[in-house]
This record gives structure tokens, C-alpha cells and sequence, in this order.
């Protein structure tokens, strides 16, 4: 006898999307989270995240393209709006522009290059280096309403709801057919957990999974990003990524993306800070502070410098920044996705429910993905 016929561990966006895909199917599900319904402690939170189908890797392009088809799904179900589509614009080095391209040109998506001046002409406000790479098809995603509307969602197809309770550890069956959530109060068993835990997941896996699949080494860093109010128009501003170096596969300087009604959101990548999960700050550190206002003086004339709200949010990273989902007996693993996975929510849910109704060999879109996603030991 089981109490659910999955549970989910983690209420962030991929939580929360993992339960509203199988809700959304009939199933028996809960949704534990430690803390509340759009918390600020970890990497779901704040107005907007980018939305883009320009990838250096051809196939997170088409994994967007999956997403974008579930956005829309999520937006039709909610009546909410979720994901605005005005544009993309890549800029930096000349093989990271040419990886973008590739992948834009193997899924058959319009894009332009342009020059300095040229983006410069079109959206006075931003300032590149040459050669830069606009794509129709970006934009970004309102992050703390979505998170929301996964909860409704989820909420309205049946599914439970279990927050400000934290999960200790969980325990599989010794045969292997299940697994157990313990929290200090309660326990809860399934035939499979989800674990979509970010910065948590080490914690509550180190050692639990072993066999064939086991965690990668995971690095959680504190990232400060800020708003910064818009001195000209138009409005919105397209999402802007700048690949200052080719050090990281997927890796970026400094990015920029819309929030209506409070500016352009900027951060560094390069001032990403180790952070201690039991000691975390909230106050964005003023050096990484003054970095900021300087890269938005040379970069975006159109943005008053003046830092809005420094802020911190959680990127929990893979050395090769991708992300962490794969099956092992009864837990599925659905996190962390290194800090550039929001895009991918809604898809990521509907892998996650897939594999936590399937056998290893048997999930819909596995193999898809196998080759480069999964952690194989």
C-alpha cells in the first residue's frame, strides 16, 4: 500500500511543472516543499527569466521548441500570461555566434546578424559587439507567476499540496519497489519520488542512489543580478545574452532580460559567489554591486546605472552546465539545471512525469536526451 502514486520533492518551477504534468494525466501526486508557495531561498523566484531558442547546442534549441509548445499549453489551461515573445539578441565571441547559429539553422529558425550599429539603430538602448545575432523567437518568461500557475494547476487537477514542510531524506525500498519521504512529522511512500530539490538535491541524495546513476559533482553559487530602469524606448527590450570568453560549453558573460513595469534585469556570470546553503546571504555583495552598474555604463546607454534592487538567487551548476535528470530504481532526478533552465519548465515536467511512470528503459524521450544529459558512472 502506497499513500500517493508519486511524490515530488521540491516546489520550484520544476517541482511544481512535474506535478501539474501528472496531475494533469489523472495521477495520484503530492508536492513537498520546505518552504512556501514562491519562496525566495532559491531558484524559481523573481519577475522574469529568458526565454530563447539561440543556443550554442542544438539541442536545447529544440528542447526550447518543446517548451515553447507547453507554455502555450499552461498559458490556454490558466488563462494566464506567461511568455512573451520580443526577441533575442547574442553578441561576443565569433565561435559562440557561429555555434548559434548552426543550431538556429538545424531547426529551421529565422535569425539576423547584424552589426554593432546596426542594434544600436534598432533598439538605441543596447550596445554590442559586431556580428551580433538577433532571434525573433525569444523573449522571456514571468518566473514568479508561472510558478504560480503551476500550483493552481496542479492544485486543480487533484494534485496535493505539501508546503513549510521539510523533507529530511528519502528512503528506498530495499526491493527496490518504492520509496519513502520523511519529513520530522510525517513520512509518505510511492511507487517513485521525484527529487527536484536545486541546491538541495546533494543533501537529501548523497548516498541514497549509488548503482549505475549517481549525483555529479554540483557547485551552488549565489548569483546577484539587479533591475535597472529604461531611459529610452521601445519597450519591451529583446533578452540580451553576451559571451564574453569560450571557458564554459554553454557559458555567458552577462545577460539581460525584460521585467514589465520595472526595467531590464542584468547579471554577471563571472561574479557568481560559492555560497554555504546553512549561511546564505540575501544583500547582494557591493563589489559585485559596482561591477554591475559598470558593465550597464558601457553596455546598455539606454539604462539608467543606478541599481534598482540587488538581489540574490541560487545557480546550483554541473562542471559542464548541463542539467541533472535521469531515473535510478524509484528516484527520479530532476534538478539542478544550472542556472539556465527556466526556460525549459514546462518540457522538463512532462520528461519528469514520463520517467516517473516508466520503467528505465521504457520512458517516453529518455533516449532522447540520454546521450547528454545523464551522469553515467
Amino acid at each position: 500500500m502506497f499513500d500517493h502514486e508519486v511524490i515530488v520533492v521540491g516546489g520550484g518551477a520544476m517541482g511544481a511543472a512535474t506535478a501539474w504534468q501528472l496531475a494533469r494525466d489523472g495521477h495520484d501526486v503530492a508536492l513537498v516543499e520546505q518552504f512556501e508557495p514562491g519562496h525566495i531561498h532559491g531558484s524559481s523566484h523573481g519577475h522574469t527569466r529568458i526565454f530563447r531558442l539561440a543556443y550554442r547546442d542544438q539541442r536545447y534549441t529544440g528542447f526550447a521548441l518543446d517548451a515553447l509548445d507547453w507554455w502555450r499549453v499552461l498559458e490556454a489551461e490558466s488563462g494566464a500570461s506567461l511568455l512573451e515573445l520580443c526577441g533575442q539578441i547574442d553578441h561576443g565571441t565569433a565561435e559562440s555566434l557561429d555555434d548559434i547559429t548552426a543550431a538556429l539553422d538545424h531547426h529551421h529558425r529565422p535569425y539576423e546578424r547584424l552589426s554593432a550599429s546596426a542594434v544600436t539603430e534598432r533598439w538605441p538602448g543596447i550596445r554590442t559587439e559586431d556580428g551580433a545575432v538577433f532571434s525573433p523567437d525569444g523573449g522571456y518568461v514571468a518566473a514568479d507567476r508561472s510558478v504560480a500557475t503551476l500550483y493552481a494547476a496542479a492544485a486543480g487537477h487533484g494534485a496535493t499540496i505539501r508546503t513549510n514542510t521539510t523533507v529530511r531524506r528519502v528512503e528506498p525500498a530495499a526491493d527496490g519497489s518504492g520509496a519513502t519521504v520523511v519529513t520530522d512529522d510525517a513520512s509518505w511512500s510511492a511507487p517513485v519520488v521525484v527529487v527536484a530539490a536545486g541546491a538541495w538535491a546533494t543533501g537529501l541524495l548523497d548516498g541514497v542512489l549509488g548503482g549505475p546513476v549517481d549525483l555529479p559533482p554540483l557547485t551552488v553559487t549565489l548569483a546577484a543580478p539587479s533591475h535597472f530602469r529604461s531611459r529610452v524606448g521601445p519597450e519591451p527590450w529583446p533578452s540580451v545574452v553576451h559571451y564574453a570568453s569560450d571557458g564554459a560549453p554553454l557559458g555567458f558573460g552577462a545577460y539581460a532580460v525584460w521585467a514589465p513595469g520595472v526595467g531590464m534585469k542584468v547579471g554577471l556570470e563571472e561574479r557568481e559567489i560559492p555560497v554555504d546553503l546553512a549561511r546564505r546571504a540575501y544583500e547582494a555583495p557591493a563589489e559585485v554591486v559596482a561591477a554591475l552598474a559598470g558593465y550597464v555604463a558601457e553596455w546598455f546607454p539606454g539604462l539608467d546605472p543606478e541599481p534598482l534592487d540587488p538581489h540574490t538567487c541560487l545557480f546550483t551548476n554541473t562542471a559542464d552546465e548541463h542539467f541533472v535528470l535521469d531515473r535510478c530504481g524509484p528516484i527520479v532526478v530532476v534538478s539542478p539545471c544550472s542556472g539556465h533552465g527556466f526556460k525549459f519548465v514546462p518540457a522538463v515536467g512532462r520528461l519528469a512525469a514520463s520517467m516517473a511512470l516508466s520503467s528505465d528503459e521504457q520512458a517516453r524521450d529518455v533516449d532522447r536526451i540520454d546521450a547528454w544529459r545523464l551522469r553515467r558512472r
